[in-house]
């Protein structure tokens, strides 16, 4: 039996995919600016990264798909989802196609094609927008998010320095992860369903 992810997979597989893609893009684009034998060791790497990233974002996209489906939330976070999820897709289809380009490119021994770095350097800041748009859907939204800190039970001092008690405070409190309440994007409210 998997354990449970809270809330679901998509989490974990994300960050796979948005870290290959970057150091793929990085490589890839600094391969240009070597003028050695080390250019195509750079090059190599770069296309690994990105053929990997590609494999990873099938499951991404599918832990998506889920997180989309089972998520509970309301109508405004279910359109940062959609926007998320569309952008997503759009993202994800750019991707692959590179990713088949830079095949074609590696087999027919074209190591270097600055129309293929272009594009590459424009689907990553795609995938930026994307990530963002994740980030949104989740820290302004609170979707996916089981459960909400009490801060107000938790002060500080002004300035932001914390008090001296601080530790003593947190273990002192009464409520337990059993007690929380869910948040709003976990309850019913004006609930949304696929």
């Amino acid at each position: 039996m998997l354990p449970e992810i809270i809330p679901n997979w998509h989490p974990i597989f994300v960050h796979f995919t948005i870290a290959l893609f970057s150091i793929a893009t990085l490589l890839i684009f600094g391969s240009l600016f070597i003028k050695n034998d080390f250019r195509t060791k750079i090059l190599e790497a770069g296309y690994i990264n990105l053929w990997l990233g590609c494999l990873f974002t099938f499951v991404t996209v599918a832990a998506g798909f889920y997180a989309y489906n089972t998520v509970a939330h309301d109508e405004p976070s279910h359109a940062a989802m959609t926007d998320h999820r569309n952008w997503a897709l759009v993202t994800a289809s750019i991707f692959l196609i590179l990713t088949f380009w830079s095949i074609k490119l590696y087999r027919a021994d074209k190591k270097q094609n600055r129309l293929f770095v272009f594009c590459l350097v424009l689907a990553t800041s795609l995938l930026s927008i994307t990530g963002w748009k994740g980030a949104e859907a989740v820290y302004r939204y609170g979707l996916g998010v089981m459960s909400l800190p009490n801060t107000d039970s938790h002060q500080h001092q002004e300035g932001g320095a914390m008090p001296t008690d601080h530790d003593s405070n947190m273990q002192n409190s009464t409520s337990t992860p059993e007690s929380h309440e869910m948040p709003k994007s976990e309850k019913s409210v004006n609930g949304h369903s696929h």
